[in-house]
């Protein structure tokens, strides 16, 4: 399976296509043509996320687990206070999109510590924004993660269209202070899709 649709199956959440035998299903479906694969639209590998905030400029460790989705992710220590931006993850879009376009973000995540007398973390906003400021959000939405890695979803539209390098995937993560896990995050594409 390529990585471009392993990411795609881990943002929709299906497992792995497998195509059958001959004979093993009806000729219809053996005709049907294959659903389009969507445009991932930046490098969703946890190494490449742009962290920006930590105390003294610090970096977040690079985590081996192979309990999650491409067996890494990052870990990111938040001061807690401030706003809840003040510390954040980013990967921006390698590709332009279309006014209409139904985009997902799809991310892992779980807390490996929470605050003081929480079992959970929160994210602000999972959100696709403008990639330099104004910073203006298109869509997003806040999360709540637990010990456990989960694969979140936020899904919005493009109001406009927009060219490379003009949106970014963000999480903004200073709500407490707490240490988060964050694994591959891919934003899709799917086109034209109500």
């Amino acid at each position: 399976m390529t990585k471009r649709l392993a990411l795609a199956a881990m943002a929709l959440s299906v497992p792995a296509i497998s195509i059958p035998a001959m004979g093993s299903a009806p000729l219809a479906a053996q005709d049907a043509a294959p659903a389009a694969e969507p445009g991932i639209l930046n490098n969703a590998d946890p190494d490449s996320f742009q962290v920006y905030g930590l105390p003294g400029g610090a970096k977040p460790a690079s985590i081996r687990d192979a309990k999650v989705q491409f067996g890494k992710a990052i870990r990111v220590e938040t001061p807690g206070g401030g706003n809840a931006w003040s510390v954040g993850v980013n990967t921006p879009l390698q590709a332009g999109v279309k006014r209409g376009d139904k985009l997902l973000i799809a991310f892992y995540a779980r807390v490996e510590k929470p605050a003081e007398g929480a079992a959970t973390a929160t994210i602000a906003s999972a959100q696709l924004q403008l990639a330099a400021a104004p910073y203006t959000k298109l869509f997003g939405e806040g999360v709540t993660v637990g010990p456990e890695w989960k694969l979140y979803k936020v899904a919005g539209h493009a109001d406009r269209d927009y060219a490379k390098g003009e949106l970014a995937a963000a999480l903004h993560l200073n709500t407490a202070r707490q240490t988060l896990d964050i694994g591959a995050m891919a934003v899709l594409d799917f086109g034209q899709k109500p």
